[in-house]
C-alpha cells in the first residue's frame, strides 16, 4: 500500500512539474509593459474603455515582428520607475524622455520620437510665451515628468508649481482659473489644443518651456540587455518596413 502510494505521489509530482514548466514557457514568451494611459495621443483610454494611442499600437506592432507577446498594464505615473526597478514589469512605454538623470538608473531603447516642453494657456490669455514669462505664475504639471523637472531646475523664477497625478487634472484646473499655465510634452499639448473636441477653442499653445529636444524611448530595468535587444530589433524592423512611419502619420506625430 505504501509502495503504491509512493508511486502515485511520484507520478503526481512529475505531472505537476510538467504543468509548471509549461506555464513558465508561456510566461517567458510574454513581456509586461507598463504605461500611464493619460497621455493622448501616445497612450490613453478611449471612449470604449480600451487602451489606445501611438505607443499602444507600436507595442502591438512589435508582436508582429518578434516572437514575443506584449501585455500592456495601465499604471499610475507616480511610482512607475520604482515598479520597473522592482521587476513588476519588463519595460515602460509611456512617453518616457531620455534624460541624463535617468540614464544611470535604467536602459533606453532606440528613440521613437522627439518632443519639447510646451506651455498651454487658456485662449485669450496674454503675456506668456516663454519659460521666463512663467516667473511667479501658478503653473500645473504632471508630477515627476520632465515638464515638472524643467520648472524645478529653474527655481530662480519662483514659479508656483502645482503637481498633479495626471495632466488632465492640470488642464481642468487651468480652465477653472486656478492656474496661469500648464507645462507638458509638445505632442500631448497639441492633442489637447488641436485634436480633443472637449477643449477645442478653449486652449492655446503659447510657446515652449525648453529649447532642448527630448528623445522619447521605451525604458528597461538597468542591466536588462536581453529585453532591450528584443525591442530594439523589433523597432528596427518596423522602421525598415515603414510601419513606424505609418503610425506616426496616423497619430500626427
Amino acid at each position: 500500500m505504501k509502495k503504491n502510494l509512493f508511486i502515485l505521489l511520484g507520478i503526481l509530482t512529475i505531472f505537476n512539474f510538467n504543468i509548471y514548466a509549461g506555464g513558465q514557457a508561456e510566461e517567458d514568451n510574454t513581456l509586461v509593459v507598463a504605461s500611464n494611459c493619460e497621455w493622448p495621443p501616445l497612450e490613453f483610454v478611449d471612449k470604449n474603455g480600451d487602451l489606445a494611442g501611438f505607443e499602444i499600437e507600436l507595442i502591438a506592432a512589435l508582436e508582429t515582428v518578434t516572437d514575443y507577446k506584449f501585455e500592456v498594464v495601465n499604471v499610475a505615473w507616480d511610482g512607475i520607475f520604482a515598479g520597473l526597478s522592482n521587476g513588476a514589469y519588463d519595460l515602460i512605454a509611456s512617453g518616457v524622455s531620455v534624460t541624463e538623470e535617468r540614464k544611470p538608473k535604467m536602459e533606453f531603447s532606440t528613440p521613437i520620437l522627439e518632443i519639447t516642453q510646451s506651455i498651454i494657456i487658456p485662449t485669450g490669455s496674454t503675456g506668456i510665451s516663454t519659460l521666463n514669462d512663467l516667473k511667479a505664475k501658478k503653473v500645473g504639471v504632471q508630477i515627476g515628468t520632465t515638464g515638472h523637472l524643467v520648472l524645478l531646475d529653474n527655481e530662480e523664477l519662483n514659479v508656483d508649481v502645482k503637481a498633479y497625478d495626471n495632466i488632465a487634472l492640470a488642464i481642468e484646473d487651468l480652465l477653472n482659473g486656478n492656474l496661469d499655465a500648464v507645462v507638458t510634452d509638445s505632442v500631448v499639448a497639441s492633442d489637447y489644443v488641436v485634436v480633443n473636441d472637449s477643449y477645442k477653442g478653449k486652449l492655446a499653445v503659447a510657446g515652449i518651456a525648453s529649447d532642448d529636444a527630448e528623445p522619447i524611448a521605451m525604458a528597461f530595468k538597468k542591466g536588462d540587455l536581453d529585453t532591450l535587444k528584443i525591442v530594439n530589433d523589433g523597432i528596427a524592423k518596423l522602421e525598415a518596413n515603414g510601419e513606424l512611419a505609418k503610425l506616426k502619420a496616423k497619430w500626427n506625430l
